[in-house]
């Protein structure tokens, strides 16, 4: 699911972080409006799993320890018959580079949430974007109970992985993937996620290099590196657009 970054944060005021019951029901109270969305990315989710081959446990792992939709459904649309060193690693290697940008939103909530015990390292793999979003904003607006965060993730995990099982089941009911549009998924989703981050005609040249040289590494390589290629050289050509900028 796609959002945009709040604005820039003010400092939060000195003292230690509370995290209270108060603020868990309040942060999933804030999220509430974007469970619709992780529904229907879901429904997709376990859907494609079905389609693919896996089982009803296999689709609960893979939505538990990922957590992570579009890393999922590219992983699953470039799933192969059969199973190589060199296949997983490409499919780890593109999870990864669609996944990289948890880096940069986890260690936005360090300033806010860097005082709390250790136990909060491993509860940020329910970090999701919507989470990080609703979170940061209440604190912009002066918010400091980190409950509201828990609160977020954990509503919007629990609709993931309920929605994931639903869509499995859905989906195994399907014999004929092209006749109800399953195929669609990936297209469909990846477009939802392209309108929003329109900025004008300037902005989409590294989106035209990144299809570009997407298209030209899967003519003349093939296999799955052109997903990574053309991330990377969309990333690039953003990123001295920017220099120039400055």
């Amino acid at each position: 699911m796609t959002t945009h970054p709040p604005p820039p944060l003010s400092d939060p005021p000195a003292g230690p972080v509370p995290v209270t019951g108060a603020g868990f029901l309040l942060g999933a109270r804030l999220a509430l409006p974007v469970a619709p969305g992780m529904i229907a990315i879901a429904l997709a989710t376990g859907a494609t799993a079905a389609r693919i081959g896996l089982s009803a446990i296999e689709n609960l792992v893979m939505c538990a320890t990922m957590f992570a939709s579009s890393s999922q459904l590219v992983a699953m649309e470039l799933w192969p018959q059969r199973f190589t060193p060199g296949a997983v690693l490409a499919l780890a290697l593109i999870a990864l580079t669609i996944n990289a940008r948890m880096l940069l939103i986890t260690a936005t909530l360090r300033p806010w949430m860097g005082g709390l015990p250790g136990w909060i390292y491993p509860v940020l793999h329910i970090t999701s974007d919507p989470s990080w979003i609703v979170s940061m904003r209440y604190r912009n607006e002066g918010g400091r109970d980190a409950g509201v965060f828990f609160g977020a993730s954990v509503l919007l995990v629990s609709v993931w992985l309920a929605s994931t099982q639903v869509g499995y089941l859905l989906g195994a009911l399907v014999t004929d993937p092209k006749r109800w549009g399953i195929d669609l998924v990936m297209p469909v989703f990846f477009a939802a996620m392209v309108v929003p981050l329109w900025r004008g005609r300037r902005a989409a040249l590294p989106w035209l290099v990144a299809g570009a040289v997407a298209l030209v590494v899967e003519r003349l390589v093939g296999g799955w590196s052109f997903i990574v290629a053309g991330a990377i050289a969309g990333a690039v050509t953003g990123g001295l657009m920017d220099d120039r900028r400055d």
